[in-house]
């Protein structure tokens, strides 16, 4: 697997964790935690933009951000998921699945002369 890959993976763990983060704190203290993962999510989504199309990388941040936060919203502080939202939801993954196919360029075989 491309470790750029591993990357934007773990970018977009981390970017869930300090937004659970951001609904959850409630000292001072916690913010440190906070802060400490938004440093490591940017350092991740730096170095998955070395490897990968930065343009496929914030596409895949930004979508698992917005549908991890939609889940995580259902299951961890019990707001309902609307049709509207699985709606939505599907136009993100569609842009996300469209950007990575636009990246995606077939390397050229050479012509022997």
């Amino acid at each position: 697997m491309n470790k750029a890959w591993f990357y934007v993976f773990l970018t977009s763990l981390f970017e869930l964790i300090w937004l659970y983060g951001f609904n959850v704190a409630s000292e001072w203290w916690h913010w440190i935690f906070i802060l400490t993962f938004i440093y490591f999510d940017l350092q991740f989504l730096a170095k998955a933009c070395q490897g990968l199309p930065t343009g496929t990388v914030y596409a895949i941040f930004a979508a698992a951000g917005t549908i991890g936060t939609v889940l995580m919203d259902a299951y961890l502080f019990n707001v309902e998921i609307t049709p509207d939202k699985l709606f939505f939801i599907a136009i993100v993954l569609i842009g996300v699945i469209g950007l990575n196919l636009s990246d995606y360029k077939p390397k050229e075989k050479t012509v022997a002369k």
